[in-house]
């Protein structure tokens, strides 16, 4: 059996000094229940058909296999049939064209939580495990299900923009622009003017952090309580840069159609300072709420650096993500 890392920073919220979760991540992870950060299996062939027939009892697409779990007497376990799933595990994937696959599960967990911790995102609830094999997953609390068991209602930007593979092709969730998505807020949020401001601020998140892969069906809306509806917690957020090669934007169009571009972003093929502004605009962003949001992203924010340095990514990657990041800041600085 593989040994287990050396864990020096929490699995949860990378706090330092810890081995295992801290009080605060079982808190937002577990209901305040200690529960172990390694799991009772291995991610390997002795276990394919138990994995297997756990994968097939929930639908969720993207490139990594998805594992149903529940947390019970301290130990995160798969899901058994018939149970309700709490959970979601991500191991790393298998498919060898990803770049840095095994990198993965840290890596969206320490966007994850630059997105929480430095930006006030509201995101899903989310960690590290570890297989017996010492393998690392990522692994999500999940916000559509009630503490009552029962589903809340929710629908993706695909679905809002009326977007299927009948209508728009087999890429149809890659269709479109954020502005376009931006529009929707008001025909189907009665707090439009809050959530706005919300989407504005996770759109130039995911250009600062690379993130390439952010489509349609990476956004939902969520029905509250009281019936309205508001922007889920943000998920699958990670830098795609480490893993492959891909543009600014998930969308076609990017923010906005092309005609709308700045001649830095015409010239550069990278947008600048101006193009959020215009996009802000265009979505109806309060102007002061789009200078405060740039400003935040244009301001130094050393806690970004001092999660990657305690992430569980390689220094290698730690490197890289370092740069990557500081680049995507210098792009933003340039102004016409």
């Amino acid at each position: 059996m593989k040994q287990i890392l050396n864990i020096l920073n929490c699995p949860g919220t990378l706090a330092a000094g810890y081995d295992t979760y801290s009080a605060t991540a079982l808190r937002r992870m577990f209901n305040n229940k200690k529960v172990s950060h390694i799991l009772d299996f291995s991610n390997d062939n002795r276990n394919r058909t138990l994995i297997d027939e756990n994968i097939g009892r929930i639908s969720i697409s993207g490139m990594q296999e998805k594992l149903s779990a529940i947390a019970d007497k301290g130990k995160i376990c798969l899901t058994p049939p018939g149970a309700q799933s709490r959970y979601i595990i991500k191991p790393a994937p298998y498919e060898k064209r990803i770049n840095n696959r095994k990198q993965l599960p840290a890596n969206e967990h320490l966007t994850m939580q630059i997105a929480r911790q430095v930006y006030g995102i509201l995101t899903a609830e989310n960690a590290l495990v570890f297989f017996q094999n010492g393998e690392i997953a990522y692994i999500t609390k999940r916000f559509d299900i009630k503490d009552d068991g029962t589903k809340c209602k929710q629908e993706d930007f695909a679905s809002l923009a009326q977007k299927t593979n009948e209508t728009d092709g087999k890429h149809f969730k890659y269709t479109g622009s954020y502005a376009e998505m931006g529009i929707l807020f008001q025909k189907y949020t009665a707090a439009w003017k809050v959530e706005i401001s919300k989407f504005f601020r996770l759109i130039l998140f995911n250009y600062v952090f690379s993130n390439g892969d952010a489509h349609l069906k990476n956004f939902s809306l969520q029905q509250t309580e009281n019936g309205d509806y508001m922007l889920c917690p943000a998920y699958d957020l990670l830098n795609t840069s480490l893993h492959i090669n891909d543009g600014n934007f998930a969308l076609e169009n990017g923010l906005f159609d092309k005609e709308f571009q700045s001649e830095i972003y015409r010239q550069k093929g990278d947008p600048c300072q101006e193009d959020f502004v215009l996009f802000g605009k265009m979505i109806d962003v309060p102007e002061n709420q789009i200078k405060k949001t740039i400003e935040l992203f244009l301001t130094p924010q050393p806690l970004v650096y001092n999660l990657i340095e305690r992430s569980f990514l390689s220094e290698k990657m730690k490197r890289i993500y370092w740069r990557s990041y500081e680049e995507r800041v210098q792009r933003l600085k340039r102004q016409i």
